[in-house]
């Protein structure tokens, strides 16, 4: 292991560094606070936004900003203030959208209006989007802005359209972006691991991958020569494990990240990241 060489570590949020509560625990937070404050490089890369961000990192002082909704926006963790933004083009917003209301759905809107960052959303039509309107109004999620026309907020600065329905409703519609748009969009699929039968859809910009804004944000602070050591559990994860010098996989994790990864570790609710960390800590500062 080159211990001359600067190492930065990058994480993903849900299915690896929190726990079945989509929380952190106790022992994370504790041990995350006290690696920071020894001089740990660490940065969050996740499909969530800044201000979900916050409320679930609140007293972690990260040294880097963060990268949200899967590489859409580059972001200070504190302020909010993005840094970097990889929106969806207006058109292709406009058309994706079109798409999915011509399909029986209706997405939220996930942007920023120039001032403030915003989540718009109609009146909820399933128990999915109860189940993620809710967890966002108990999180005081200062986004929501419910909206009668949804087509207007796409003038904005769009980071993501979200679909919540029945897997067959949600698999038929990614087919469907798929197919119409061939590459210039980013449509992911996947369960809500929290609320079981209502699958999800995002649509981002093509180039709003983790990969891409990981080496933005190196780039941007002259860490582009770091070692990179990249934790996740889901495909949104595999561009960032390719890119990575280390992937480490959480025992939860898909198995196709899992044959990415140059090693596996314990499961996400078993503080599995942060016992990583402690453990490569204490070698590398460890007297020779």
């Amino acid at each position: 292991m080159d211990f001359s060489r600067r190492r930065v570590y990058v994480t993903d949020l849900d299915g690896t560094l929190l726990g079945d509560d989509a929380r952190l625990s106790d022992r994370t937070r504790s041990g995350l606070v006290a690696l920071l404050e020894s001089g740990l490089v660490l940065t969050v890369a996740s499909a969530r936004s800044v201000v979900a961000m916050q409320s679930i990192l609140a007293g972690l002082r990260l040294p880097l900003p963060v990268i949200e909704f899967n590489g859409a926006f580059i972001s200070d963790l504190g302020t909010g203030r993005h840094l970097v933004t990889n929106e969806l083009e207006t058109e292709l917003a406009v058309g994706a959208y079109e798409l999915i209301r011509g399909a029986g759905c209706v997405p939220f809107v996930s942007s920023f209006d120039g001032e403030r960052d915003r989540l718009h959303y109609p009146e909820v039509s399933n128990p999915g989007m109860k189940w993620y309107l809710d967890d966002r109004l108990s999180n005081n999620d200062r986004r929501l802005s419910e909206t009668a026309d949804l087509s207007a907020s796409l003038s904005e600065q769009v980071a993501c359209l979200t679909v919540i329905d029945r897997p067959e409703v949600v698999e038929e519609l990614r087919a469907a972006l798929v197919e119409r748009f061939d590459g210039r969009l980013s449509v992911r699929r996947f369960s809500n691991e929290y609320f079981c039968g209502w699958d999800w859809l995002t649509v981002h910009a093509a180039r709003a991958t983790k990969d891409r804004a990981l080496a933005t944000l190196l780039e941007a602070r002259d860490l582009g020569d770091a070692e990179v050591v990249a934790f996740g559990d889901s495909d949104n994860d595999i561009p960032l494990f390719r890119c990575a010098d280390r992937g480490v996989a959480v025992a939860n994790a898909a198995a196709e990240l899992k044959a990415l990864a140059t090693e596996v570790i314990g499961p996400s609710n078993e503080d599995s990241v942060v016992g990583f960390l402690e453990r490569e800590w204490r070698l590398r500062n460890s007297p020779v």
